[in-house]
């Protein structure tokens, strides 16, 4: 039975009845009544259906979520473990030389020396540069002046480096501490 047969298009019983209902008109309602339910009861399957999928999709970005937010913390809490481990080699030439029982200047001299390399080893393989200014124009982003003194040098020219400076890649991990050039004709402050 179709749409057609209740609209009163040709070829339709009188009544909207086709030929088979037409003894029977309730026959005709109840077909078309449980044609909509059965219909009513696919739209209620298909919306469960799309409300579990709902349901899985917005669990399933929860955990995303969560696990980011969790490498993140990883991230932070063991980020600079790969600095560390390169440090623990500094830290053991340190050790050794701590436990020399009978050191001369000359082999304490080389041991410091060899600290030292093995720390610029470290900062290079990381990316740590020193910033060693002397001659530069200032640069308040990447110097902190202790001082201006009188000079020879174009006035706002470093002068001296009183400590070295680091950058971090392109981040200031640590200005220099310089003392600049005064203006000419003023006092040293």
């Amino acid at each position: 039975m179709t749409d057609a047969n209740y609209a009163g298009a040709p070829g339709a019983s009188p009544g909207g009845l086709s030929g088979n209902d037409a003894g029977n008109p309730e026959a005709g309602v109840d077909a078309r009544i449980a044609e909509l339910e059965a219909k009513l009861s696919a739209a209620f399957a298909d919306a469960e259906k799309l409300r579990e999928d709902w349901l899985r999709a917005k669990a399933e970005t929860d955990n995303v979520r969560r696990r980011g937010q969790e490498d993140v913390a990883k991230t932070h809490r063991f980020g600079i473990e790969g600095f560390a481990g390169a440090l623990l080699a500094v830290k053991d030439s340190l050790d050794a030389a701590l436990d020399v029982e009978n050191v001369s200047v000359e082999s304490f001299k080389e041991g410091v020396e060899l600290t030292s390399r093995q720390l610029e080893a470290v900062f290079e393989k990381f990316a740590v540069t020193p910033i060693v200014p002397e001659g530069e124009k200032f640069d308040p982003h990447r110097h902190q002046a202790i001082s201006q003194v009188p000079s020879d040098a174009e006035p706002g020219t470093v002068v001296a480096v009183l400590q070295k400076g680091y950058l971090l890649h392109d981040r200031v991990l640590r200005p220099a501490l310089v003392t600049v050039a005064a203006p000419r004709g003023s006092e040293a402050g």
